[in-house]
């Protein structure tokens, strides 16, 4: 297969998923006279896990690119790469439970195999970008010579979030088509053209998951570790109060689920996953300002030479809180909120925000006051 364009039209390979973004994302490229080659992602069957009939690379979503791709009149292709994702985002996301963390898997998939793999895959074969149906936007500044992303236009359902871990070459060879629309225009436009993922649901699952239950993941992987685990203790204010069914069922800032009878409501606190101990308090003992973030990839700014306020997100949904960053080293920042924040849990992403552009992001590592 050649990827290679034709005259002066550029090429690029669009991910597609068999959603309503990605295939109106393909058709607004073309739209714009490039020559596009669909690809649809596998990235599970193996190892015992469940293929799921619906969702994220299922095998109706595939045909349904292959649909899209048919209609709008270019190629599609069925790539796999279940060795690299399994090896890289499914293990990952498993030693992150072991390690008492709540991890986001899409964050490191995106990094890794989207702007990783399939990258060098497209590079590969003579592609000179790639293209998602991601809500977000890319932006160049000259006088620094860096690329990074911003929020799109739809605050709703903008992605930028999930994507502080790309590099700067991989921002280089992306385009976003989408970040300047709203869903429900996207939706418009893939009706207008006769697709049929134009009223599909948007995909709120983990692809991998089996019935959106970790737990039963880890099941799959290590059928003893449960077992092992159940009977920990769960302590409250120093004293045990109960115990548990293994802390890797467990996470930050949750509630419910944790059979204690206390007269009054009790959080999830921290995880000790050496110790197999769950610690629990009030709702206000889960507030927190400051932490450190691991794994740090820097976008707008080449480094934090002194520290500087940013906006601060701590999960996806989060509207963000403002909080002096300090960078460390060079893997490595402080993030010190100004008001004291709710469930800082590690294991997931912190992404800084400078209004609406992307300084960069890290994992929580540790909570340390």
């Amino acid at each position: 297969m050649s990827l290679k364009s034709n005259g002066n039209n550029k090429t690029v390979l669009v991910a597609m998923s068999g959603g309503v973004d990605s295939s109106v994302a393909a058709f607004l490229l073309k739209n714009e006279g490039y020559n596009i080659i669909g690809v649809t992602m596998k990235t599970w069957g193996f190892d015992g896990l469940p293929e799921k009939d619906s969702g994220c690379c299922s095998l109706e979503t595939i045909y349904s690119a292959r649909n899209v791709a048919s209609h709008l009149g270019f190629n599609h292709y069925t790539m796999d790469f279940t060795g690299v994702f399994n090896e890289i985002v499914i293990n990952n996301f498993i030693d992150e439970y072991l390690k008492g963390h709540t991890p986001n898997p899409c964050v490191l998939c995106n990094k890794e195999i989207k702007w990783g793999a399939l990258l060098e895959k497209a590079e590969s074969l003579g592609a000179h970008f790639i293209a998602t149906g991601h809500y977000a936007k890319i932006n160049y500044d000259n006088n620094t010579k860096r690329y990074y992303v911003s929020t799109a236009y739809d605050k709703i359902k903008d992605q930028s979030y999930a994507l502080w871990g790309v590099s700067q070459h991989a921002l280089s060879k992306t385009l976003f088509t989408l970040g300047s629309f709203t869903k429900l225009k996207i939706r418009e436009i893939a009706r207008e053209l006769g697709l049929k993922p134009a009223d599909m649901p948007d995909s709120q699952e983990i692809c991998f998951v089996p019935n959106d239950d970790y737990r039963q993941l880890i099941e799959i992987r290590l059928p003893d570790l449960c077992e092992k685990l159940n009977g920990g203790d769960i302590v409250y204010k120093n004293k045990k109060i109960g115990t548990h069914k293994g802390y890797i069922n467990y996470t930050v800032g949750q509630r419910r689920g944790l059979n204690l009878s206390l007269g009054k409501p009790v959080y999830v606190s921290k995880i000790d996953a050496e110790n197999n101990v769950v610690f629990v308090d009030d709702e206000e003992g889960l507030y927190n300002r400051e932490f450190i973030c691991g794994e740090i990839n820097l976008q707008k700014l080449k480094s934090i030479e002194t520290p500087v306020k940013a906006k601060v997100k701590i999960r996806y949904k989060d509207d963000g809180s403002m909080a002096a960053l300090e960078q460390i080293d060079e893997s490595t920042i402080k993030v010190a909120f100004d008001v004291p924040k709710k469930s800082i849990t590690p294991g997931q992403s912190a992404v800084f925000y400078d209004g609406e552009d992307v300084i960069g992001g890290g994992i929580i590592s540790t909570v340390t006051k």
